[in-house]
């Protein structure tokens, strides 16, 4: 029997919003049938769940799950999915591409909302227009000189990938660089930026207008300080670092974003960006209708580089497109265009897939860095970020459990506690803060040290271990909660206010104004590394940063950090998860955490529904499941 949507909300399993849509698009349809209304109300919600579109085959064969808890509901089934899919082919709420019908079904059983069907198609048919645009303006001969002396370096049986991430930059419109923490993404990407510039200068042609954007504030600030730091080590003129940018916006304000309109954008196709190269880093945090915007304003004659980790977390919005581009879990190959090209001018030998297309396609697009300058081979961080990533719960337990370098695990304290071990940890990692020093001195110590969780509310939540923390501080003296604006509390931002120039993820410090009017102030590192200062009162919205969500942490590093999971396992809770909570440390991680937790996350990778992946591949070559590994 078909589920009523009352009994699934009421189960946890849709939300009031998603049950007034189905039913709102069934009325308006004039089609009331349960298992429309029930397509409907899913499809909804599964925007809302991070999914594209609602995948029917895969949903029927399951059970009706909760999502609060990821529990099987007791009563309740699915319609059967041949049934289903043909009551939704024959009703007028679903149309197909030409049509102006609400919801879409494709022929592989995927049901849409149109907006979302859009967006999928629009950015499918850019990418691969982009994959398939050759740039041979470059003179062969330069360019293998001055690639060689960018990337010059001892010599290695296997392939320079940064050098070959290069080479695929200059020579054609997309370049996909996907790469874990310390495998010298920013650094590659500095070095294409010099590789082109030069190549630009020597021809004579006109400056080249660079465009360097990512998802937040904060890894915008990010990108600028790596991009500062490693022109200074460029073997090349001063002339083309003078022309390297250091200057980077969010993708928002990139496009000109309406403060009234959240969904339009001043660029666009029709008004694209002035720009020659559109550098986006960590792409994995960009979502499908925000990436579809931004490649549609990029011009046709313009490079589009995107940099990121294809293994982390997905956006927090519907789409894994960085995954999806990367096809994550197939074995990468080229063509043989690419491979001869890559051997004459760059000298790296290349494996070759016989059956990719002999001149293009975004085989020869993507480039992944796999050695990491961050941790040695004989890190434990490393060694347990490659086997969460590999998917082999045994190894990372027995990594946490060794005594390894760097790396363990600690039973959870019940209900939310915070234990002996972390709450020395957090005493410890934030007391510096609270305490005496620079301003700057004391930003900087927020680096030291961070606790991560899986959740914001609930036992082991974001909110419930800020309050223990900032309680454990106040037992010892460390600070005094005098008010919201109490010295030592660090804060985070949580909406862009361009007006004030902070950002969605910026992290400042409150501290006692030295200045004779006295009172508090907030305190910021600016984009050059000195201490910012404003009225808290200007404050745009913000929290408490002691703990913070996983998904928040996504391009920040921390000297130490505690990864603080659920005792029990929840939807949120994945390998892709942990990989990226574990991947922040740059020196220790403490994963506090069951050993069945450990396990179940690392055994279940998110798989999100897309089309995208298809679209870009092809059933015959697509990977389905982010974080599988064939």
């Amino acid at each position: 029997m078909t589920p009523a949507l009352r009994d699934l909300r009421e189960a946890g399993a849709l939300s009031p919003l998603d049950e007034h849509f189905g039913r709102a698009m069934a009325r308006l349809a004039g089609d009331a049938r349960p298992e429309i209304e029930l397509a409907a109300a899913l499809a909804s919600r599964d925007v809302g769940n991070g999914h594209v579109c609602l995948d029917l085959r895969r949903l029927a064969a399951g059970p009706v799950m909760a999502d609060e808890s990821g529990v099987p509901v007791v009563g309740l089934s699915w319609p059967d999915a041949a049934a289903w899919l043909a009551a939704l082919r024959e009703s007028p709420l679903v149309g197909g591409a030409g049509g102006v019908a609400p919801l879409v079904l494709d022929a592989a059983g995927r049901l849409y909302l149109r907006r979302y069907w859009e967006y999928e198609r629009r950015l499918a048919e850019a990418i691969r227009a982009r994959a398939a645009a050759l740039d041979e303006s470059s003179d062969p001969a330069l360019l293998r000189e001055v690639l060689q002396r960018l990337f010059s370096g001892p010599g290695s049986a296997e392939p320079d990938w940064q050098r070959l991430a290069a080479l695929t930059a200059v020579r054609r419109k997309l370049c996909v660089i996907s790469g874990g923490p310390g495998t010298g993404k920013t650094y590659t990407v500095v070095k294409i930026l010099a590789l082109l510039t030069e190549l630009c200068q020597l021809s004579g042609r006109r400056p080249l207008r660079v465009t360097l954007v990512a998802p937040t504030g904060k890894a915008a600030a990010r990108l600028v300080e790596s991009i500062r730091s490693a022109k200074a080590t460029l073997d090349c003129s001063d002339r083309v670092k003078e022309a390297i940018p250091e200057e980077a916006a969010t993708i928002h304000r990139c496009l000109g974003a309406y403060p009234d309109r959240a969904t339009r954008f001043r660029h666009n196709a029709d008004n694209p960006l002035a720009t020659d190269i559109v550098l986006v880093d960590e792409a994995s945090m960009v979502d499908l209708a925000l990436m579809t915007r931004l490649v549609d304003a990029v011009p046709a004659h313009a490079r589009l580089v995107l940099l990121g980790d294809k293994d982390q977390l997905a956006s927090v919005e519907a789409g894994a497109v960085l995954g999806d581009i990367c096809n994550t879990g197939a074995p990468r190959s080229y063509s043989r265009a690419f491979v001869d090209s890559a051997a004459q001018i760059s000298g790296d030998d290349l494996p070759f897939d016989p059956q990719a297309p002999p001149e293009t396609g975004i085989w020869d697009c993507i480039v992944e860095l796999t050695r990491s300058y961050r941790y040695e081979k004989a890190s434990g961080i490393g060694a347990l970020a490659a086997a969460i990533n590999r998917g082999d719960p045994e190894a990372a337990l027995a990594i946490l459990e060794s005594g390894a370098s760097g790396v363990s695990r600690r039973e959870p304290a019940p209900d939310g506690a915070l234990g002996d071990e972390l709450r020395r940890a957090a005493l410890r990692g934030f007391a510096a803060a609270a305490g005496g020093g620079s301003e700057e001195q004391r930003l900087r110590s927020l680096e030291r040290f961070r606790v991560l969780c899986a959740h914001r509310r609930g036992a082991h939540g974001v909110e419930t271990t800020n309050d223990r923390i900032e309680r454990a501080l106040v037992e010892e003296g460390i600070v005094r909660i005098d008010g919201p604006t109490y010295a030592g509390r660090p804060i985070m931002v949580t909406r862009n206010d361009y007006q004030v120039g902070l950002f969605n993820g910026d992290v400042g410090l409150i501290v006692a104004n030295e200045r004779p009017e006295g009172g508090r102030v907030a305190v910021f590192l600016s984009s050059k590394g000195s201490p910012r200062r404003l009225s808290p009162s200007r404050l745009p919205p913000h929290e408490t940063v002691f703990a913070m969500s996983v998904h928040k942490s996504q391009g920040s590093e921390f000297d130490e950090v505690a990864v603080l999971l659920p005792q029990r396992l929840s939807p949120v809770v994945s390998r892709e998860l942990l990989y990226t909570a574990v991947t922040r440390a740059r020196r220790r991680v403490t994963v506090y955490a069951t050993r069945d937790v450990v396990a179940q996350a690392i055994a279940r990778p998110i798989e999100r529904a897309s089309g995208l992946r298809d679209a870009l591949w092809g059933e015959r070559h697509a990977v389905r499941g982010l974080g599988i590994r064939p």
